[in-house]
């Protein structure tokens, strides 16, 4: 019987595997966003990022920014100039300027929160999401979006990454051509390369958001395991000095 429970269990694991798999790559396959949330100059890059280019339309309302200032290593001063654009107080939660009314009236639909989005996607879907964007004028906004297909938003980025042209590939067996890959037409402010980091940073900054305890943890983490270290050093040290006795 235990070892049909454990078989079962196995399955069941597997199962949830392949389904948190599958989510995770929806549709398309994801590249390696190589987000660092022990790098500060990254998550500062991308805070930034964020509120100059996505918190017109989303929020963070489970971040506030006085966490974003004590987490991040920014001033009071720098958080309230450089990244609060809706004249909220140091203690507030980052809530976007549109309300639910302006985002229907303008795609359709509201702007999702997106607290949460890194650890419902993960921070490499949001990398491949953020490279993903290309024009397409059958869409209502311009924009299409291969990780992400009828999205409703255009690109937010467009100015720094250029306008992606998709090229297609053979007709598959729904009549459709898929979109194999993107040529610039126009290019933007930055290099690829420099757009790649661009991403990046974002994705780092909102895999920090949905989870702020998780830079606290990772320095506790270190101490941990070098205290754990030690016990086991003085641990190994008193079983020799109480063996000695007993040869």
């Amino acid at each position: 019987m235990t070892n049909n429970f454990l078989s079962r269990m196995a399955v069941v694991a597997a199962g949830l595997l392949l389904s948190v798999a599958a989510l995770a790559n929806e549709g398309g396959n994801l590249q390696q966003s190589g987000t660092d949330l022990d790098d500060r100059a990254s998550l500062q890059r991308g805070a930034a990022l964020y509120m100059n280019n996505c918190s017109g339309c989303h929020s963070l309302k489970y971040v506030r920014y006085a966490r974003i200032a004590e987490d991040l290593g920014l001033s009071e001063q720098q958080v309230m100039q450089n990244l609060n654009f809706t004249g909220g107080k140091f203690g507030d939660h980052v809530i976007s300027a549109m309300t639910p009314e302006m985002g229907v009236a303008a795609f359709g639909k509201a702007p999702p929160d997106l607290s949460l989005i890194a650890r419902v996607r993960g921070p490499d879907w949001i990398y491949t999401y953020l490279k993903s964007f290309y024009l397409d004028e059958s869409r209502p906004v311009g924009w299409n979006n291969t990780l992400f297909p009828n999205v409703s938003m255009p690109n937010p980025l467009w100015q720094l990454q250029g306008l992606q042209q998709p090229k297609y590939g053979p007709k598959d067996a729904a009549g459709d051509r898929p979109v194999e890959g993107f040529t610039i037409s126009q290019p933007g402010s930055q290099t690829p390369q420099q757009f790649d980091q661009t991403a990046r940073d974002i994705a780092a900054f909102l895999e920090y958001a949905g989870e702020p305890a998780a830079l606290k943890r990772h320095s506790i983490g270190v101490w941990t395991v070098l205290f754990l270290a030690f016990f086991a050093f003085l641990a190994m040290l008193l079983k020799k000095e109480y063996w000695r006795d007993v040869h």
